[in-house]
């Protein structure tokens, strides 16, 4: 059975400093026409980052959600810019540590049904505290909670960031 859809028309309909949404005109495998809004991003990282037995989670104000979340540390990725180093700059503004150690934790893609956002995911071990920098607009403040505190957060609704959550379960299967 064939899946793939053709892009027949792209209009750009909004493009604006983090997304870009375009309207696509496509052809399905049965020969039919359609239309998918897709949102174009740069694409981000993840960090899980442990500090000895805790974890360092991240307490923030999501606009869209008019809620207060706690995360892993992560960021959107600059144009043209290393998924690593990425890493590395996310870790350092959000949370004030460098780490020594990496683990490539490998990627997901966050909404796949109208979104090409691909989140770099990472596990950041042997810690040295350097000082927070955070982007200009971004009020964040970082955490250390034990493993266990961390699944308890997960189970009684507190921690509910997909992406969070995404590299929590990749660590644990990769060991």
């Amino acid at each position: 059975m064939e899946f793939t859809e053709k892009t027949i028309d792209s209009q750009i309909i909004f493009d604006g400093r983090v997304v870009k949404l375009y309207k696509d005109k496509i052809e399905l495998p049965t020969g039919k026409e359609s239309f998918r809004e897709v949102v174009k991003h740069s694409g981000g990282v993840v960090i899980l980052a442990l500090k000895g037995e805790k974890i360092l989670l991240v307490k923030q104000f999501r606009y869209p959600l008019k809620e207060v979340l706690f995360e892993l540390p992560a960021g959107k990725l600059e144009e043209g810019e290393n998924p690593f180093e990425a890493a590395k700059r996310e870790l350092e503004e959000e949370t004030g540590y460098c780490a020594n150690k990496w683990t490539d934790l490998g990627y997901v893609y966050t909404s796949p049904g109208y979104s090409d956002e691909k989140l770099y995911l990472y596990k950041a071990e042997d810690l040295e505290f350097t000082h927070c920098h955070p982007d200009e607009g971004e009020i964040i403040q970082a955490f250390e909670y034990k493993y266990d505190d961390v699944l308890k957060m997960i189970d009684n609704g507190e921690i509910n960031d997909a992406k969070t959550l995404c590299v929590l379960l990749r660590a644990k299967i990769k060991g």
